[in-house]
């Protein structure tokens, strides 16, 4: 039975949508933040100083979704906290917990489908082997960061997320201007797979783990009909009543955004939800033009 849950990122978009529906079905939710906390609904932490087990014991789920956003040009700078704000973090939160006198049940930590690489059009499962450059590399020990909680017993789920459609911040809130214009686009030659998941079934795919204790390790937290780019900007701006035929070429891309670009927005990921579907997920949003209808029309 969870009746406490910790949550660190609560301030990010999946956070916002996340919090509010904890308390709605009237779990005790309580922050992890940095700096000073405000109230008995906060713990403050350092991620990358190690945590005292007795902050984080007594709580019957944790769900970990803090990390540095992968957003940006990518210095060494940049990847050093990209690196650091999960790999580090997650490994003190783990021993912590750990060590902790009252464990959690449960240890939901946040992960990516960064994890598989770039794959063409190779269909990507839980079981798929992990891809090989800066991302993979990340996900790989930000997943194996967590062993200390599921040596401990502690049942882990590493959500390997996709692309979130939130009308809160996200991928989408960048795009929605020169689409909106009449100026978006396919970007490179389109082909390229982009897996997606409406943040309602993101937070309801949480619940659902929080509850179905057969799912363990890696979760894919994708709807189960990825697209491609060019499916996904046809239509984008079709749902905006707008014409997509600006496209941005590949080299555009290369030498605007350098490695992040080439990775997030040049890189191919069909990924299907092969554990949530197994375990009876029912998705809200299964079809694209569905979650952008909905997350447009919230979003002002």
């Amino acid at each position: 039975m969870i009746s406490r849950i910790l949550v660190s990122g609560a301030s990010g978009p999946i956070g916002i949508a996340l919090l509010p529906s904890l308390k709605t079905r009237g779990y005790d939710v309580v922050r992890l933040v940095r700096g000073q906390p405000h109230g008995e609904e906060e713990i403050g932490w350092d991620p990358a100083r190690l945590v005292a087990p007795e902050t984080v014991s007594g709580f019957d789920a944790v769900v970990h979704l803090a990390g540095e956003s992968i957003a940006g040009r990518w210095t060494d700078a940049k990847k050093a906290k990209i690196r650091d704000s999960r790999v580090v973090g997650t490994t003190n939160l783990a021993r912590a917990l750990a060590q902790a006198k009252e464990r959690p049940h449960v240890f939901v930590c946040s992960s990516a489908i960064g994890y598989y690489g770039s794959r063409g059009d190779e269909v990507l499962k839980e079981t798929s082997a992990p891809g090989t450059g800066f991302l993979p590399n990340v996900c790989l020990e930000w997943e194996a960061a967590c062993e200390p909680a599921r040596s401990a017993g502690i049942r882990t789920v590493h959500m390997r997320t996709g692309i979130v459609l939130s009308p809160k911040g996200g991928a989408l809130g960048p795009m929605k201007t020169p689409f909106k214009m009449g100026l978006g686009g396919r970007i490179g030659d389109g082909r390229q797979w982009m897996s997606w998941i409406d943040v309602q079934d993101m937070v309801g795919a949480i619940h659902h783990i929080l509850k179905m204790d057969l799912l363990d390790g890696p979760v894919n937290m994708v709807a189960p009909k990825p697209v491609t780019n060019v499916e996904f900007t046809q239509t984008l701006a079709g749902v905006l009543s707008r014409p997509a035929i600006f496209p941005v070429p590949g080299f555009v891309v290369k030498t605007v955004f350098g490695e992040m670009g080439e990775t997030l927005l040049m890189g191919s990921q069909r990924v299907e939800p092969a554990q949530l579907v197994g375990s009876g997920y029912p998705f809200r949003f299964r079809e694209l033009r569905q979650s952008l209808k909905s997350v447009l029309n919230h979003s002002g």
